[in-house]
C-alpha cells in the first residue's frame, strides 16, 4: 500500500500494521455474523417484490387538479 514510505514503515514497526489488522478483524466479524444470522434468514419472509408503478387500466386514477373555488 505505502511502498517506499519510511514514515509508514516506522509506524508499522512501532504500532503494527493497523490497517491490515483492522481488515482481518472486520472479515472475522463478518464471517461470525453471517454464521449467527443464518438460522434467522430462513425464518424471515422473502424480500418483497419491488412495487410496480401504477399504469392506466390497473386501478390507476390520474390526479385531478385542485378545484377552483365556486362563485356563489
Amino acid at each position: 500500500m505505502f511502498q517506499d514510505s519510511p514514515i509508514y514503515d516506522r509506524l508499522v514497526a512501532e504500532r503494527g500494521d493497523v490497517p491490515a489488522l483492522t481488515r482481518r478483524e472486520a472479515e472475522r466479524v463478518r464471517r461470525e455474523l453471517e454464521y449467527v444470522m443464518r438460522p434467522y434468514q430462513s425464518l424471515m419472509a422473502p424480500p418483497a417484490a419491488p412495487e410496480r408503478p401504477a399504469s392506466p387500466g390497473q386501478g390507476w386514477v390520474p390526479a385531478l387538479p385542485p378545484a377552483a373555488p365556486r362563485p356563489y
